[in-house]
């Protein structure tokens, strides 16, 4: 009797596992195609991230594995479809470094458009870009207003975190550096990885190389395209020996609490498609 019952369990076990909807496109089959998007409210989260150095200790995915695990935690509390890893955003100011994958700026926008069109096709009313790479902002939001180009039925989302006076206030106990400098695989960001993926961590190289501004060109109210590579040659901003599993907890844990509430107010909106909708009757 007490084998049928642990079979039973077993069994039970293995139905629901085998009922589980997956939220990443690549796992799902055709078959739950249509349940994916019921579920999602046709809502398709697409997190871009980039191949680039990231100092001497943190790996060059990084940006990448950190929208992934937003979106793959998140989506575990509020269902959504994930597109599988994106890494094709602007990068040039990396080249000079190893492991930098930056493709033509034609090639950067056309793979952008296609990908949203053909995420569309696929029957998503609603794409969510969420990006973990300081050089993509520009690039994305410029994208997102072109979309009123010509009419689509979809709309494109951009989740940007922000942070409220309690989170800032526990970020600053836990701060050590300057937060000022603290930018590209510095502080905030080798800790968010310390707590995501450790195993890919080498705390013991984070000093190797100085993350420090050279402050190598100075033209007052000017923004030119080498300003990045004259403060950090190293590709290395802030000082990474400080960071701290505990800091990666909050930053990360804070992100996908707004990314779960993000999820769901866009998949609860019914005004952005009505109102471009209605823009694109008007337009002549």
């Amino acid at each position: 009797m007490r084998k049928l019952f642990v079979f039973g369990l077993l069994f039970l076990a293995g139905a629901a596992r085998a009922q589980e909807l997956h939220a990443r496109w690549d796992e799902l089959t055709a078959s739950d195609w249509p349940k994916a998007l019921a579920r999602s409210g046709q809502t398709c989260i697409l997190p871009i991230g980039i191949l680039e150095k990231h100092g001497p200790h943190v790996p060059i995915g990084s940006d990448l594995i950190q929208v992934r695990e937003w979106a793959a935690r998140a989506t575990k509390k509020e269902y959504a479809v994930v597109f599988p890893d994106y890494f094709y955003g602007q990068i040039n100011e990396a080249k000079h470094q190893p492991g930098a994958f930056a493709l033509p700026e034609r090639v950067v926008w056309d793979m952008l458009e296609a990908t949203c069109d053909e995420i569309g096709r696929n029957g998503f009313k609603k794409i969510v870009i969420i990006n973990g790479h300081g050089g993509n902002p520009q690039l994305i939001r410029y994208f997102i207003q072109t979309r009123l180009e010509k009419r689509r039925d979809y709309a494109v989302y951009f989740f940007e975190p922000s942070g409220d006076s309690a989170y800032v206030r526990q970020l600053n106990v836990l701060h050590k550096s300057d937060a000022s400098t603290d930018a590209h695989a510095g502080e905030r960001e080798t800790s968010s990885l310390l707590y995501l993926r450790p195993d890919l961590v080498q705390m013991d190289s984070a000093s190797n190389e100085s993350g420090a501004n050279q402050r190598r060109l100075d033209i007052p109210n000017i923004y030119t395209a080498i300003w990045w590579y004259a403060d950090y040659p190293n590709h290395y901003a802030g000082d990474g020996a400080k960071a701290t599993k505990a800091e990666g907890q909050l930053i990360n844990e804070h992100t996908i609490g707004q990314l779960v509430d993000a999820l769901k107010a866009v998949k609860a909106d019914t005004k952005t498609l009505q109102l471009q909708k209605e823009y694109f009757d008007r337009v002549k």
